[in-house]
């Protein structure tokens, strides 16, 4: 039995990898392609912890045990959820270009229901949604350093969908 927080059962509908409520902050997310062909790739959101400017914490596990770390700060003004997807970056303080040159990916991450309905992502604490989507995802990260050779092979979609919730 899978369960969501607090031990709660998730419930499944019929026909449908819906979950009961989930918190984003422990949503786990699967690529839309789907099947043996594509990429395979999931999302696993985590807490983010104390963060002032962090607030949302995830990772994107592609094929060949390659794992891209991504955080998420919303942007002042007109507020959007920016995230970033970084590759091997160092560890500890670093200064902006090294971070600049670690980072695969960036965008505003968009969310979706089952109604059609286009969001953002939403802060912890907030059920998760059914669908993300990460602009340009696919095409970036298919021009990356960490595509072929030693990294990743296969390229997500730029979309994904709840599959499940963490314990």
């Amino acid at each position: 039995m899978i369960k969501c927080a607090a031990g709660v059962p998730a419930i499944l509908f019929a026909g449908s990898t819906a979950f009961a409520t989930c918190p984003i902050e422990l949503a786990i997310y699967g690529d839309a392609q789907g099947g043996a062909e594509t990429s395979g790739a999931e999302i696993d959101f985590m807490p983010a912890g104390t963060s002032a400017t962090v607030t949302n914490t995830f990772r994107l596990i592609l094929d060949n045990n390659v794992v891209l770390n991504g955080i998420v700060m919303w942007t002042q003004g007109a507020p959007r959820p920016n995230g970033s997807l970084m590759y091997r970056c160092p560890e500890g303080d670093a200064t902006g270009q090294e971070l600049a040159a670690c980072t695969l990916w960036g965008g505003v991450i968009y969310t979706g229901d089952d109604k059609g309905t286009i969001g953002l992502l939403p802060a912890e604490g907030i059920e998760a949604p059914k669908t993300l989507v990460l602009a340009d995802l696919g095409p970036v990260l298919r021009q990356s350093r960490a595509f072929g050779g030693g990294g990743f092979s296969k390229v997500p979609s730029d979309v994904f969908v709840l599959k499940g919730c963490q314990e």
